[in-house]
This record gives C-alpha cells, structure tokens and sequence, in this order.
C-alpha cells in the first residue's frame, strides 16, 4: 500500500507496509501515483511489470523529459529491489499466533479518587465519579492491585502503575503509601515498577513536587490552554478558574523536573478549533513537552467536534507543524505529543497491531477493586472483568480485547494510519458505535493528519 501527499512544499511517498518514507520530486511522485494506480500492490523485488512502465510513461510524457521520466522509473525499481516500495503485508500472517499470545498484565490505571476539585464540563468521568459513588481507594485495595499487578505480569520486569482519577491529590497519602508499598516488592519479585501521575494542579505543592521527582518516571498535567480557554472548560466546583491558580505552579514543577518526563496535557473544544493558538501559549509560558487532544463526545452537546469542523483543524495542524519546524530551528522548540514519531523502528508488531492493549495488557481499577479494560470503560457494567480479589474472571470481554487489532476492523485495513494508530482507540469506537471494533470517524480524519504532519516535520528538520 502506497500513501502520497503534498505538505508545506515536500512531495512525501509512504510505503505502508514497510514504513519507508521518502520526499521526492515531482517526476518520481507522479511516477508512483501512476505505477500505484493499476498496480496497487506489486512483489517484493520484482521488477517493474511492463504494463505499468507504459501507463507511467504515458502519464508523464509531455509533462517531463524522457531522460526524466526514465530515472524517476529506475529510482522507483531502485526502491522495490531494496524493499522499500509497494511491499508486501508482512502483518497479515502475524495475526494468527498473535492472536494465540499468553495474555500478561503490564499496567494499571489505578483510579486512587473518584473524586474531584474541578467540574470540568467535558469531562468522560462525570467529574470523577464514573456513573457511581463518589470515592477513595484505600491503602488495602490499592495493595491487592500492585499484588494482582505482580502475580499476573509473567517475566515482565518493567511494570507501569498510573495515579489517576478525578484528582489523585485529593487521596495523597494513599499513593504515597502505595509507592512506598510497590517499592520494598521490586527486589523480591525481580520488577521495577514505573509510577506516573495525572493531576489538574489545584493540590499541587512543594511537597507533592519533591515526592514527584523521586518517584514518579512522569507527570501529566491538565491544562487546556489559554486563561479564557481553560477558564471557560476547568472551573472549580464554584464555577471560577483555575488558570490563575495552576499555571504558575506547572511552571515551577516543569522547571524542577529540566523540563523533561512530564506533559501539559490540553483538550480542546469547538469552543477553541484556534487551538493552535493554546499549544503555541504553552510553549511561550516556557513549557517544553506538551499535548492537546481533540475533546471526544456525543454530537449533541454543544461543545463537541462535528464533521463540518474538519476542515479548520486540518488548518491548525499544519499551522501548528510550521511553527514547530521554525522555532526548533531557531533553537526554542518545544516537543508537541503527536508530532514525535519514530521513522526508524517504531512500535514493536504487538503494537503495531493493537495499540495500548488495554483488556489485557492494561486495566483500570476503581476504589473498590473492580477490573475494567481502561479508564474510560470504568461504569460500562457490561465491560466488567473481575476485581482484585478474584482476578479476571470476564474472560469473555478480556478475550474480545485480545482479539481486537486492525486487521479485526474493516475501516483499518486500507488505511494508510493503521501501523501508527494501531486501529485507534477502543473506547471511542465503543461510545460512537457500541462496538470495538469500529472507529471513531473524526478522530481517524484527525490522527491521519497528525501523522502527515509529523512525517513532514521529519523531511523539514532532516533538511537542516
């Protein structure tokens, strides 16, 4: 499968199968646009059949010169000798024995609060009580996860553990506590554990900072952007701001970290489809990692991205993408979530194939110890797995996840994306269209921009 677009003056050429990027000029561009459109897929190593040499030269005479059109023909069989070009689907076969993989338990999102200081207006967990009650984990749950977490997690050395919520501060002893707890287990049991954080800031102290940078491998901090922008969607439960009283304490925590392992992590809204503007306000308030998701929810509330929007965020993300190429080039870049790709290795196939593996390899855990297959699941009865004290009992639902990869949806198959998206996430298919193995339309239109961007950005730095 062959991908071709045009971004900020580059002519970029994506093998999909192999992953192989190539910027080149208009005759070899034209050239495999023409190859590819009666020859979609050829062999590995197979000289270019003769039927497509004629539809090329046909498709480019007049256009350049024949000593042109020959070259840009022999760069093209240049590339499929070297595997580069119109290459086979290697995944395809992979999905048999991937499906049959022992399943191990690698991470937890350990919902330490279902509770919350904020009542942001988009927010999936209903300001921190997920269709429930409101409530804190305790020590004792949160001990039986970590011990469930070990005992399922096979060889793995490297276990992931994050304080989620509502807003984790809200039950700080508890993950000190349990920190503490996942610690003195490491040496008996051969792990290491990665503790990480989520946290809107309102809580945030010298304290939590110190702990923070002694035990936590990262942190995500909540902030949509600029003061009107995050104002209008973060309100604290008395309906005031919470700008004024986070943003100068992210400021200070991103410093007492080097600016390194954490996110100012953004949403945004119809409300700001400029939202641009909020990434580049981060980066002019001195952040250097940063992440802004489009807000996903159900057509009807006013707030929501709809189709007819498309085409102004593709708009921004190019904006965006030519900012970030000039200020990492004038020597003040910032590193944009969705923009750091990896064009050299890339994801192993597991993730190539299913993404972040949440049901099996990746569970949320609620304050009582109920299983779910990711955060964003917690409430869906239906989505049930188990609890910590029984384990994974729902094999059924843990099995339906397993077997949940691109090649299960049929939007993912021709899609240039589906080894970088890896088909999505499950839940968003879930809330738009009661399966998991479908795919959110408009987050598909978006994340394949992101991708186009970030490959672009790749061919603009690699120019310096």
């Amino acid at each position: 499968m062959i991908h071709q677009y045009k971004n900020n003056g580059y002519n970029i050429i994506l093998d999909v199968n192999s992953g192989s990027v190539h910027v080149v000029d208009d005759a070899v561009y034209d050239a495999v646009e023409a190859a590819s459109s009666i020859m979609p897929e050829l062999e590995k190593a197979q000289e270019l059949p003769g039927e497509v040499i004629s539809a090329v030269r046909e498709a480019l005479k007049g256009r350049y010169e024949e000593t042109l059109i020959q070259e840009s023909l022999d760069d093209i069989q240049e590339l499929i000798d070297a595997e580069e070009l119109f290459t086979k689907d290697v995944y395809q076969t992979y999905v048999t024995d991937f499906k049959k993989r022992e399943t191990v338990v690698k991470a937890l999102c350990l919902h330490i609060a279902h509770d919350c200081n904020l009542a942001c207006r988009y927010c999936f967990a209903e300001e921190g009580e997920y269709h429930g009650r409101r409530a804190l984990m305790s020590f004792e749950v949160g001990r039986k996860a970590l011990d469930f977490l070990i005992a399922n997690s096979g060889s793995r050395r490297n276990l992931e553990v994050d304080f989620f919520g509502g807003e984790p501060l809200m039950n700080w002893e508890v993950v000190k506590q349990l920190v503490e707890y996942g610690r003195s287990k490491e040496a008996e049991y051969n792990k290491r554990f990665r503790f990480t954080l989520t946290t809107n800031g309102i809580l945030l102290d010298d304290e939590v900072m110190e702990f923070c940078n002694r035990e936590m491998s990262n942190v995500v901090l909540s902030l949509d952007g600029r003061k009107e922008i995050n104002d209008l969607m973060r309100p604290s439960r008395n309906g005031k701001g919470s700008y004024d009283i986070i943003v100068p304490k992210f400021q200070k925590f991103a410093e007492s970290r080097k600016q390194m392992n954490y996110y100012v992590r953004g949403t945004f809204t119809r409300n700001n489809l400029d939202f641009s503007e909020d990434v580049i306000h981060f980066a002019d308030l001195g952040f250097k990692q940063m992440s802004i998701e489009p807000v996903v929810s159900l057509p009807e509330e006013p707030y929501s991205i709809r189709e007819e929007d498309i085409p102004k965020i593709m708009e921004e993300y190019d904006k965006l993408a030519v900012e970030y190429i000039k200020r990492k080039k004038e020597g003040r870049g910032f590193n944009f979530f969705h923009f750091m790709i990896d064009l050299q290795q890339g994801p192993c196939v597991a993730k190539r194939l299913s993404g972040c593996g949440s049901g099996t390899e990746y569970l949320a855990v609620t304050p009582w110890g109920d299983l779910y297959p990711c955060h964003q699941f917690v409430g869906e009865e239906g989505y049930l797995l188990g609890n910590v004290d029984t384990g994974v009992t729902n094999t059924a639902v843990r099995d339906e996840f397993k077997l949940c990869n691109v090649y299960a949806k049929d939007k993912c198959r021709d899609c240039f994306a589906r080894f970088y998206c890896s088909g999505g996430c499950a839940a968003n298919s879930f809330k738009f269209h009661g399966s998991i193995t479908d795919a959110y339309d408009i987050g598909c239109e978006m994340q394949k921009k992101r991708i186009e961007c970030a490959i672009m950005i790749k061919a603009a730095l690699a120019d310096e």
